[in-house]
C-alpha cells in the first residue's frame, strides 16, 4: 500500500474539515417556523397547546427551531389552516379536521364523530389502532403531515332554554351545532346555524337562538350561557373532540432527524396537556357555576331524544360514505376499534363510577 503523497494529504486534509465544518453548520442552523391557528389569542386551552408545543421545542432544540404562533386575529384566516399550511404560507397549523370537511370528507373523522370514541379510547386508536396510518394516508395528498393535537374530552351537548322531554320539543328550535351533530339536529327538525363565537350570547339572550352547544364548563363559563339557558345537557354530538397539529411535509423534511423528533415529541406532549388543563378548567369552572348559578338543571337527553339521534346518525354516515371507500375504511376501522375498546372501558372506569358514585 502506497503512503499519501504531500498533495493527497493536504487534499484529505480538506475534506475531512470541509465535512466537520458542513456538519458544524448544520448543528448551528437556526430554523425559524411560523404556525397558524384557528384559534384567537385568548382562547385557552385551545391556543395554549401550540403556544406550549413551540416554547418546548426552541428549550429542547437548544434554540435552533424556533416557532412563532399566529392566532387567527393576525392571518385573518380561522378555517383556513390546511390550505395555507398545504401552500407553504404558513410551516405549521393548529385546528380541527372537520373545518375542512368541504374540502376532504375524509379528514372529518380524525377530529370527532357523534356517539363515537372518548379520548383515551381515540388516542388509544391512533397510536396503537391504525388511526396514525389512515390519517397519514389522507393528508398524504395535500402534501401534509397531521399529528394529534390535544383534546376537549367529551363535551356537553349545549344549553337550551326550555326542557326538552321529547322529539316534538326539538322541532323548530333554532340551535347554533356545527358539523355532522348539525346536519343530525337539522334531520330532527331544528334550524341549525353557525355563528361567531363573539356574538353567541347575545344571540342567545336576545332570543335569536334557542340553545347552543360550545365545549363544557371550562370553556363556557367566560361566554356566560348559563345566565340565560338553564337546561345544560349532557354529551353525544362531540365524545372526544381532537384538534390537530399540521406540518407542511417538505419543510419537515428538511429538518435535521434530531429536530423532527424533537418537533413530534413536543406535539405529543403538548396534546396531552391539553386535555389535562382542560378537564382541570371544566371541574373548577363548573364548581363556581354550581354555587354561583344553583338553577342550573344537568340534564340527559331523553331516550326518544336519543334513540332518534342514534337513528339519524346510522343513516347519515350510510349515506356520506357511498362511493367513499377512504371514507368508509376511517369509519369501519374507528367503530371496530371502539367495539373492542368500548368493553375495558366498561370493566374500568365505567363500573368504577357506577359503583362509586
Amino acid at each position: 500500500m502506497k503512503m499519501l503523497g504531500k498533495t493527497s494529504k493536504v487534499l484529505l486534509a480538506a475534506v475531512l474539515i470541509t465535512g466537520l465544518s458542513a456538519s458544524a453548520m448544520a448543528k448551528d442552523k437556526v430554523y425559524k417556523w411560523k404556525l397558524a391557528t384557528t384559534w384567537g389569542p385568548t382562547l385557552t386551552p385551545f391556543i395554549d397547546a401550540p403556544k406550549n408545543m413551540a416554547k418546548m421545542v426552541k428549550e429542547m432544540s437548544d434554540g435552533r427551531l424556533i416557532i412563532r404562533v399566529d392566532a387567527s386575529n393576525k392571518h385573518k384566516s380561522a378555517f383556513g389552516i390546511l390550505d395555507m399550511v398545504k401552500g407553504g404560507q404558513y410551516d405549521m397549523g393548529h385546528s380541527a379536521s372537520y373545518y375542512w370537511k368541504g374540502k376532504d370528507i375524509n379528514t372529518l373523522p380524525f377530529s370527532t364523530m357523534p356517539f363515537g370514541m372518548t379520548t383515551p379510547e381515540q388516542n388509544a386508536w391512533f397510536y396503537y389502532g391504525g388511526g396514525m396510518e389512515l390519517m397519514k394516508k389522507v393528508y398524504k395528498k395535500h402534501k401534509v403531515l397531521a399529528f394529534p393535537g390535544g383534546s376537549t374530552g367529551n363535551q356537553m351537548g349545549g344549553w337550551f332554554k326550555k326542557e326538552i322531554k321529547s322529539v316534538s320539543d326539538l322541532k323548530g328550535l333554532k340551535m347554533r351545532i356545527p358539523g355532522f351533530a348539525g346536519e343530525i339536529m337539522a334531520k330532527l327538525g331544528l334550524t341549525v346555524t353557525n355563528i361567531a363565537p363573539g356574538e353567541l350570547y347575545t344571540s342567545l339572550e336576545r332570543g335569536n337562538i334557542d340553545a347552543l352547544e360550545w365545549v363544557g364548563p371550562g370553556m363556557d363559563i367566560k361566554m356566560g350561557f348559563h345566565k340565560v339557558a338553564p337546561y345544560y345537557y349532557t354529551g353525544w354530538h362531540e365524545p372526544g373532540l381532537d384538534l390537530q397539529f399540521l406540518v407542511n411535509e417538505k419543510k419537515f423534511n428538511k429538518l435535521p432527524k434530531d429536530l423532527q423528533a424533537i418537533l413530534i415529541t413536543a406535539m405529543k406532549v403538548s396534546a396531552t396537556d391539553m386535555y389535562t388543563q382542560n378537564y382541570d378548567m371544566s371541574a373548577t369552572a363548573w364548581a363556581k357555576m354550581k354555587k354561583d348559578f344553583p338553577k342550573i338543571k344537568v340534564q340527559t337527553f331523553p331516550k326518544e331524544v336519543m334513540d332518534a339521534m342514534k337513528a339519524t346518525n346510522k343513516k347519515l354516515r350510510a349515506e356520506i360514505t357511498k362511493g367513499k371507500p377512504l371514507l368508509k375504511e376511517i369509519l369501519d376501522s374507528q367503530a371496530a376499534y371502539q367495539k373492542k375498546v368500548r368493553e375495558w372501558t366498561k370493566m374500568s372506569d365505567f363500573l368504577y363510577l357506577k359503583d362509586n358514585l
